[in-house]
């Protein structure tokens, strides 16, 4: 064989190394397929709320009257933005407003961190005062306030680790961004990320009046 037609030979093989799998619809399709798993999980927490609350309707409304309802009206403010900041980030990134994308990613994690710390003082108030799961105080309570709070640390508890793992996604994609992995021609990745946040966002607008507004 002549080094002519080893040569021809073998570039297919190495163009083959290189084959691009770019695929923005699978990768879209999978996203919701995944995202459809997280509402079933937390419809199934739902389903268990109302099942309770029309069992300890009492009780329940005691529960929520002890939460601080503006500290879960400022965390409602505070996800409405972020959901807002990540609209712009995807927007900026189709534009090919590379800045304008990072600076919009970087106002979201301001957000969820302003969340996180929101939450974690409410829950270090109650852990103070004892209210808690199987806490002593808790046990001198009422069956129905022990399973409304049981409740509310289970379904708050996870959506603060969403939010967590929401910003570890976000902080990915920026760093994809600042490598060019992520360019106006290919964002599927960032509008993934921005739909995963959404539903982070979502999730707490109907949390908040579950666990803050019955009473």
């Amino acid at each position: 064989m002549t080094e002519s037609q080893a040569t021809m030979t073998a570039e297919p093989v190495h163009a083959a190394d290189h084959v691009d799998h770019y695929d923005p619809l699978g990768a879209k399709i999978g996203m919701w397929l995944f995202l459809f798993t997280e509402v079933l999980l937390f419809g199934a927490m739902f389903i268990a709320f109302a099942v309770y609350l029309r069992q300890y309707r009492i009780e329940f409304m005691g529960g929520s009257r002890e939460l601080d309802r503006y500290l879960g009206l400022l965390n409602t403010a505070v996800l409405l933005t972020s959901s807002l900041t990540m609209a712009f980030a995807v927007a900026a990134m189709a534009r090919g407003q590379t800045r304008r994308a990072i600076g919009a990613l970087a106002a979201t994690l301001l957000f969820g961190a302003v969340f996180l710390v929101v939450k974690a003082r409410e829950w270090g108030y109650k852990f103070s005062h004892g209210i808690y799961p199987q806490s002593e105080t808790m046990l001198d309570r009422p069956v129905g306030e022990q399973v409304f709070y049981g409740l509310y640390f289970a379904m708050t508890g996870l959506h603060a680790l969403h939010v967590i793992i929401g910003m570890a996604i976000i902080v990915s994609a920026a760093a994809l961004i600042l490598r060019r992995r992520i360019r106006p021609d290919r964002h599927i990745y960032l509008e993934n990320t921005g739909l995963y946040w959404h539903l982070v966002d979502i999730i707490w607008i109907f949390l908040f009046p579950l666990f803050y507004l019955i009473g």
